[in-house]
Protein backbone atom coordinates (compact mmCIF):
# COMPACT_ATOMS: atom_id res chain seq x y z
CA UNK A 1 0.00 0.00 0.00
CA UNK A 2 1.17 3.54 -0.73
CA UNK A 3 4.86 3.33 -1.63
CA UNK A 4 7.56 0.66 -1.62
CA UNK A 5 8.78 -0.91 1.60
CA UNK A 6 12.38 -1.16 0.42
CA UNK A 7 14.51 1.88 1.14
CA UNK A 8 16.49 3.68 -1.53
CA UNK A 9 19.70 2.30 -0.02
CA UNK A 10 18.37 -1.26 -0.21
CA UNK A 11 17.38 -0.80 -3.84
CA UNK A 12 20.83 0.53 -4.74
CA UNK A 13 22.52 -2.43 -3.09
CA UNK A 14 20.14 -4.75 -4.93
CA UNK A 15 21.12 -3.13 -8.24
CA UNK A 16 24.82 -3.55 -7.49
CA UNK A 17 24.31 -7.21 -6.63
CA UNK A 18 22.28 -7.82 -9.79
CA UNK A 19 24.92 -6.28 -12.03
CA UNK A 20 27.64 -8.32 -10.33
CA UNK A 21 25.78 -11.55 -10.95
CA UNK A 22 26.31 -13.82 -13.93
CA UNK A 23 22.74 -13.21 -15.17
CA UNK A 24 21.94 -10.51 -17.69
CA UNK A 25 19.39 -8.05 -16.27
CA UNK A 26 16.35 -6.86 -18.27
CA UNK A 27 14.97 -3.45 -17.31
CA UNK A 28 11.81 -2.45 -19.21
CA UNK A 29 11.08 1.26 -19.40
CA UNK A 30 8.26 2.55 -17.20
CA UNK A 31 6.21 5.41 -18.63
CA UNK A 32 4.30 6.10 -15.41
CA UNK A 33 4.25 4.84 -11.80
CA UNK A 34 1.61 2.17 -12.41
CA UNK A 35 3.60 0.65 -15.27
CA UNK A 36 6.56 0.30 -12.88
CA UNK A 37 4.37 -1.76 -10.59
CA UNK A 38 3.38 -3.96 -13.55
CA UNK A 39 7.05 -4.44 -14.46
CA UNK A 40 7.71 -5.65 -10.92
CA UNK A 41 4.70 -7.97 -10.94
CA UNK A 42 5.89 -9.63 -14.15
CA UNK A 43 9.15 -10.62 -12.51
CA UNK A 44 11.66 -8.20 -13.98
CA UNK A 45 14.58 -7.23 -11.73
CA UNK A 46 14.52 -3.48 -12.31
CA UNK A 47 12.96 -0.45 -13.95
CA UNK A 48 14.42 1.94 -16.48
CA UNK A 49 13.18 5.52 -16.81
CA UNK A 50 13.88 7.00 -20.23
CA UNK A 51 14.56 10.66 -20.87
CA UNK A 52 12.74 10.32 -24.17
CA UNK A 53 9.68 8.93 -22.39
CA UNK A 54 9.72 11.71 -19.80
CA UNK A 55 9.95 14.31 -22.57
CA UNK A 56 7.35 12.65 -24.79
CA UNK A 57 4.95 12.32 -21.85
CA UNK A 58 5.08 16.12 -21.62
CA UNK A 59 4.41 16.37 -25.36
CA UNK A 60 8.03 17.35 -26.07
CA UNK A 61 10.69 15.86 -28.35
CA UNK A 62 13.80 14.29 -26.84
CA UNK A 63 16.15 17.22 -27.48
CA UNK A 64 17.11 18.31 -24.00
CA UNK A 65 14.04 20.43 -23.21
CA UNK A 66 13.17 18.82 -19.88
CA UNK A 67 14.57 20.26 -16.67
CA UNK A 68 16.23 18.59 -13.71
CA UNK A 69 13.19 19.34 -11.57
CA UNK A 70 10.82 17.69 -14.05
CA UNK A 71 13.01 14.61 -14.42
CA UNK A 72 13.75 14.16 -10.71
CA UNK A 73 10.11 14.65 -9.75
CA UNK A 74 8.65 12.22 -12.26
CA UNK A 75 11.43 9.67 -11.85
CA UNK A 76 10.91 9.78 -8.10
CA UNK A 77 7.18 9.21 -8.50
CA UNK A 78 7.93 6.13 -10.59
CA UNK A 79 10.70 4.78 -8.35
CA UNK A 80 8.69 4.98 -5.14
CA UNK A 81 5.88 2.76 -6.48
CA UNK A 82 8.06 -0.33 -6.86
CA UNK A 83 10.35 -2.46 -4.74
CA UNK A 84 12.70 -2.65 -7.72
CA UNK A 85 15.76 -0.47 -8.31
CA UNK A 86 15.21 2.21 -10.94
CA UNK A 87 17.79 3.77 -13.23
CA UNK A 88 17.01 7.13 -14.82
CA UNK A 89 18.32 8.86 -17.93
CA UNK A 90 19.91 12.12 -16.75
CA UNK A 91 20.83 13.32 -20.25
CA UNK A 92 23.97 15.49 -20.10
CA UNK A 93 23.52 16.28 -16.43
CA UNK A 94 21.52 19.46 -17.05
CA UNK A 95 24.47 21.81 -17.37
CA UNK A 96 28.13 22.17 -16.47
CA UNK A 97 29.98 19.85 -14.03
CA UNK A 98 28.54 21.62 -10.98
CA UNK A 99 25.06 21.09 -12.39
CA UNK A 100 25.93 17.42 -12.92
CA UNK A 101 26.88 17.18 -9.24
CA UNK A 102 23.57 18.68 -8.18
CA UNK A 103 21.72 16.37 -10.57
CA UNK A 104 23.18 13.30 -8.88
CA UNK A 105 22.23 14.51 -5.42
CA UNK A 106 18.70 15.42 -6.49
CA UNK A 107 18.27 11.96 -8.01
CA UNK A 108 19.58 10.38 -4.83
CA UNK A 109 17.03 12.42 -2.88
CA UNK A 110 14.30 11.24 -5.25
CA UNK A 111 15.04 7.59 -4.48
CA UNK A 112 16.71 6.49 -7.71
CA UNK A 113 19.22 3.63 -7.69
CA UNK A 114 21.38 5.11 -10.41
CA UNK A 115 21.56 7.30 -13.49
CA UNK A 116 23.50 7.69 -16.69
CA UNK A 117 25.24 10.83 -17.89
CA UNK A 118 26.05 11.19 -21.58
CA UNK A 119 28.74 12.93 -23.58
CA UNK A 120 26.61 14.74 -26.14
CA UNK A 121 26.74 18.50 -26.50
CA UNK A 122 23.87 20.61 -25.24
CA UNK A 123 21.18 20.54 -26.44
CA UNK A 124 21.33 16.78 -26.87
CA UNK A 125 19.19 14.65 -29.17
CA UNK A 126 17.83 11.13 -29.23
CA UNK A 127 20.70 8.66 -29.35
CA UNK A 128 19.42 6.89 -32.47
CA UNK A 129 19.07 10.04 -34.58
CA UNK A 130 21.71 11.17 -37.06
CA UNK A 131 23.67 14.38 -36.69
CA UNK A 132 24.70 13.99 -33.05
CA UNK A 133 27.72 15.81 -31.68
CA UNK A 134 29.75 14.91 -28.63
CA UNK A 135 31.83 17.03 -26.31
CA UNK A 136 35.61 16.71 -26.16
CA UNK A 137 37.08 14.00 -23.96
CA UNK A 138 38.10 16.37 -21.19
CA UNK A 139 34.53 17.67 -20.80
CA UNK A 140 33.08 14.17 -20.86
CA UNK A 141 35.46 13.09 -18.10
CA UNK A 142 34.66 16.19 -16.04
CA UNK A 143 30.99 15.27 -16.06
CA UNK A 144 31.64 11.76 -14.78
CA UNK A 145 34.13 12.89 -12.15
CA UNK A 146 31.64 15.45 -10.90
CA UNK A 147 28.89 12.83 -10.74
CA UNK A 148 31.04 10.30 -8.90
CA UNK A 149 32.36 12.87 -6.43
CA UNK A 150 28.89 14.28 -5.68
CA UNK A 151 27.09 11.10 -4.68
CA UNK A 152 26.67 10.49 -0.98
CA UNK A 153 25.62 6.85 -1.21
CA UNK A 154 28.55 4.90 -2.68
CA UNK A 155 26.08 2.36 -4.10
CA UNK A 156 24.30 4.97 -6.24
CA UNK A 157 25.26 3.81 -9.74
CA UNK A 158 27.03 6.30 -12.00
CA UNK A 159 26.79 5.06 -15.56
CA UNK A 160 28.56 6.85 -18.40
CA UNK A 161 26.86 6.88 -21.76
CA UNK A 162 28.92 7.62 -24.84
CA UNK A 163 27.46 8.53 -28.23
CA UNK A 164 30.84 8.84 -29.93
CA UNK A 165 30.31 5.67 -32.02
CA UNK A 166 27.90 7.54 -34.31
CA UNK A 167 30.24 10.47 -34.95
CA UNK A 168 32.57 8.46 -37.20
CA UNK A 169 31.95 5.68 -39.68
CA UNK A 170 33.06 2.08 -39.49
CA UNK A 171 36.08 0.96 -37.52
CA UNK A 172 37.07 4.51 -36.59
CA UNK A 173 33.82 5.09 -34.76
CA UNK A 174 34.10 1.84 -32.85
CA UNK A 175 37.72 2.59 -31.89
CA UNK A 176 36.63 5.99 -30.62
CA UNK A 177 33.88 4.38 -28.54
CA UNK A 178 36.29 1.84 -27.06
CA UNK A 179 38.87 4.49 -26.18
CA UNK A 180 36.28 6.77 -24.62
CA UNK A 181 34.71 3.94 -22.64
CA UNK A 182 38.08 3.13 -21.09
CA UNK A 183 38.68 6.76 -20.16
CA UNK A 184 35.20 7.13 -18.65
CA UNK A 185 35.79 4.12 -16.41
CA UNK A 186 39.10 5.61 -15.29
CA UNK A 187 37.20 8.82 -14.44
CA UNK A 188 34.89 6.97 -12.08
CA UNK A 189 32.08 5.42 -14.14
CA UNK A 190 30.60 2.30 -12.54
CA UNK A 191 29.12 1.09 -15.84
CA UNK A 192 29.20 1.96 -19.54
CA UNK A 193 26.28 2.63 -21.89
CA UNK A 194 27.65 2.50 -25.47
CA UNK A 195 24.83 4.06 -27.47
CA UNK A 196 23.78 3.05 -31.00
CA UNK A 197 25.93 -0.03 -31.38
CA UNK A 198 25.15 -1.63 -34.71
CA UNK A 199 26.20 -5.25 -34.21
CA UNK A 200 26.85 -7.83 -31.54
CA UNK A 201 30.52 -7.64 -32.43
CA UNK A 202 30.55 -3.98 -31.44
CA UNK A 203 29.10 -4.81 -28.03
CA UNK A 204 31.75 -7.53 -27.70
CA UNK A 205 34.48 -4.96 -28.40
CA UNK A 206 33.23 -2.73 -25.60
CA UNK A 207 32.98 -5.77 -23.30
CA UNK A 208 36.60 -6.63 -23.99
CA UNK A 209 37.75 -3.08 -23.36
CA UNK A 210 36.29 -2.51 -19.87
CA UNK A 211 35.74 -4.55 -16.74
CA UNK A 212 32.63 -2.73 -15.50
CA UNK A 213 29.06 -3.71 -16.49
CA UNK A 214 27.87 -2.62 -19.93
CA UNK A 215 24.35 -1.80 -21.11
CA UNK A 216 22.56 -2.51 -24.38
CA UNK A 217 19.75 -0.23 -25.52
CA UNK A 218 17.14 -2.25 -27.37
CA UNK A 219 14.95 0.56 -28.62
CA UNK A 220 12.61 -0.01 -31.53
CA UNK A 221 13.27 1.69 -34.89
CA UNK A 222 16.90 2.31 -33.92
CA UNK A 223 20.37 1.71 -35.33
CA UNK A 224 20.54 -1.98 -34.51
CA UNK A 225 18.16 -4.88 -34.79
CA UNK A 226 16.41 -6.01 -31.64
CA UNK A 227 18.85 -8.58 -30.32
CA UNK A 228 17.50 -11.23 -27.98
CA UNK A 229 18.59 -11.33 -24.37
CA UNK A 230 20.40 -14.59 -25.13
CA UNK A 231 22.39 -12.97 -27.95
CA UNK A 232 23.37 -10.04 -25.75
CA UNK A 233 24.33 -12.29 -22.86
CA UNK A 234 26.52 -14.20 -25.28
CA UNK A 235 28.72 -11.15 -25.89
CA UNK A 236 28.94 -10.19 -22.25
CA UNK A 237 26.24 -7.54 -21.88
CA UNK A 238 25.12 -7.16 -18.26
CA UNK A 239 22.02 -5.01 -18.61
CA UNK A 240 19.49 -4.53 -21.42
CA UNK A 241 16.87 -1.80 -21.46
CA UNK A 242 13.64 -1.43 -23.43
CA UNK A 243 13.21 2.31 -22.92
CA UNK A 244 10.18 3.36 -24.97
CA UNK A 245 8.52 -0.02 -25.63
CA UNK A 246 5.65 0.32 -23.15
CA UNK A 247 4.92 3.93 -24.06
CA UNK A 248 4.81 3.07 -27.76
CA UNK A 249 2.50 0.11 -27.28
CA UNK A 250 0.23 2.06 -24.92
CA UNK A 251 -0.01 5.07 -27.25
CA UNK A 252 -0.66 2.75 -30.18
CA UNK A 253 -3.57 1.19 -28.29
CA UNK A 254 -4.87 4.63 -27.30
CA UNK A 255 -4.78 5.78 -30.91
CA UNK A 256 -6.69 2.71 -32.11
CA UNK A 257 -9.31 3.15 -29.42
CA UNK A 258 -9.85 6.82 -30.27
CA UNK A 259 -10.27 5.85 -33.91
CA UNK A 260 -12.87 3.25 -32.93
CA UNK A 261 -14.82 5.82 -30.93
CA UNK A 262 -14.67 8.28 -33.81
CA UNK A 263 -15.62 5.72 -36.46
CA UNK A 264 -18.14 3.57 -34.55
CA UNK A 265 -19.51 5.98 -32.01
CA UNK A 266 -18.53 3.58 -29.20
CA UNK A 267 -15.44 1.96 -27.68
CA UNK A 268 -17.12 -1.46 -27.68
CA UNK A 269 -14.74 -2.99 -30.26
CA UNK A 270 -11.72 -2.23 -28.07
CA UNK A 271 -13.07 -3.35 -24.69
CA UNK A 272 -11.66 -6.86 -25.08
CA UNK A 273 -8.15 -5.35 -25.34
CA UNK A 274 -8.48 -3.26 -22.19
CA UNK A 275 -7.24 -3.90 -18.68
CA UNK A 276 -10.39 -4.92 -16.83
CA UNK A 277 -11.71 -2.96 -13.89
CA UNK A 278 -10.85 -5.80 -11.51
CA UNK A 279 -7.30 -6.08 -12.89
CA UNK A 280 -6.75 -2.34 -12.55
CA UNK A 281 -8.03 -2.46 -8.97
CA UNK A 282 -5.64 -5.33 -8.31
CA UNK A 283 -2.67 -3.33 -9.61
CA UNK A 284 -3.44 -0.30 -7.46
CA UNK A 285 -4.18 -2.61 -4.49
CA UNK A 286 -7.66 -1.41 -3.67
CA UNK A 287 -8.07 -4.30 -1.22
CA UNK A 288 -5.19 -3.16 1.00
CA UNK A 289 -6.50 0.38 1.10
CA UNK A 290 -9.93 -0.90 1.99
CA UNK A 291 -8.51 -2.98 4.88
CA UNK A 292 -6.59 0.03 6.13
CA UNK A 293 -9.65 2.25 5.92
CA UNK A 294 -11.75 -0.26 7.83
CA UNK A 295 -9.07 -0.67 10.48
CA UNK A 296 -8.82 3.05 11.11
CA UNK A 297 -12.46 4.01 10.91
CA UNK A 298 -13.90 1.19 12.99
CA UNK A 299 -15.26 3.31 15.86
CA UNK A 300 -18.85 4.23 16.58
CA UNK A 301 -19.94 7.82 16.86
CA UNK A 302 -21.29 8.28 20.40
CA UNK A 303 -24.78 9.64 20.88
CA UNK A 304 -25.48 13.03 22.39
CA UNK A 305 -25.49 13.20 26.15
Amino acid sequence: MLYSHATSEQKRLRLREALASSTIQQFPGAFNPLSARLIEEKGFPGVYISGAVLANDLGLPDIGLTTLTEVATRAGQIARMTELPAIVDADTGFGEPMNVARTVQELENAGLAGCHIEDQVNPKRCGHLDGKSVVDLATALQRIRAAADARRDPNFLIMARTDVRATEDGAAGLRAAVDRAKALVDAGADAIFPEAMGTLEEFAAIREAVEVPILANMTEFGKSRLFTVQELAGVGVNLVIYPVTLLRIAMGAAERTLESIADDGTQEAQVENMLTRSRLYELVDYEAYNRFDTGVFNFQVPGRF
